[in-house]
């Protein structure tokens, strides 16, 4: 039978009936690719909207924070390895986009404002946040995606009218880097640039000793940024030893201070993070 490819990522794999993308969350049924993972919750939490991080984003709030497993990159440091690398096996909860959107509601009075999917990549549960969202948008309640921006930018613009607003991880400010995270540079430049025209974005980038620590990146990232907007905020981010990289020390608290200096050469809102 022909193979069907998934549009959802620049991966764009070509999946015999029954086999899942390099996602390990996208599967193709028979019919179509869809979400393998859809609805299978391994993480929920209602948290402070400035832990996603977003800080310019309806501050002192909070917002029920939701994940299920699987990513379509492959970072060696990756801070949420036990279920961003996980596949269909890893134990979760079912939820339905109405059960999900009910406990929102539920949670106004404890100042929630909708959902954030995050944890691990959202955009591989891509059918999952369009459902869900759609339903929180009737109910006058936001939708958040922290994501790695690596989407196709047809499926990007399809769904962003749903969403409220974005922290994107950029990884590194080079196509070197994201070649070694099975991701592609300006793909993700490009999800940036798209939805600072429709939503809320911030951006994170987690400094790794050695990869991506130099002034001289931060300084071309920045640039790049503020020829956006001077006022996406940027969240500096120290690395701690996980997954496949336990041999390099936790980002110096002194580096972050550093890089924040050269970030702010060029944007208004910077901030040092896990510090």
């Amino acid at each position: 039978m022909e193979k069907r490819i998934c549009e959802i990522c620049p991966h764009h794999c070509r999946l015999s009936v029954g086999e899942v993308g390099k996602c390990r969350a996208r599967i193709n049924d028979g019919e179509k690719i869809t979400a393998l993972n859809y609805g299978a919750i391994t993480s929920i939490a209602l948290d402070p909207i400035e832990k996603k991080p977003l800080y310019k984003f309806f501050p002192g709030s909070r917002i029920l924070s939701v994940g299920s497993y699987g990513c379509n990159l492959n970072c060696p440091f990756c801070q949420n390895f036990e279920i961003s690398m996980a596949d269909s096996t890893f134990p979760t909860r079912k939820i339905s986009p109405e059960e999900l959107a009910a406990l929102a509601t539920e949670l106004i009075p404890q100042k929630n404002i909708g959902v954030a999917f995050t944890y691990n990549e959202p955009f591989i549960s891509y059918e999952f946040v369009r459902d869900t969202s759609e339903i929180l948008k009737s109910h006058g309640l936001k939708s958040v995606l922290v994501t790695n921006g690596t989407i196709a930018p047809a499926a990007l613009k399809k769904i962003l009218p749903l969403i409220d607003a974005m922290n994107i991880d950029l990884k590194a400010f080079s196509q070197e880097i994201y070649s070694i995270l099975g991701g592609d540079f300006e793909t993700v430049k490009r999800t940036i640039t798209i939805a600072a025209q429709v939503c809320h974005v911030e951006v994170t980038t987690l400094i790794v000793p050695t990869m991506n620590d130099s002034p001289e990146d931060m300084n071309s990232e920045t640039a790049w940024l503020a020829n956006i907007s001077e006022d996406i905020p940027l969240h500096i981010s120290r690395f701690f030893p996980r997954y496949k990289v336990t041999n390099l020390p936790p980002t110096p608290v002194k580096k972050i201070y550093e890089l924040v200096d050269v970030a702010k050469r060029h944007l208004n809102f910077v901030y040092a993070g896990n510090c």
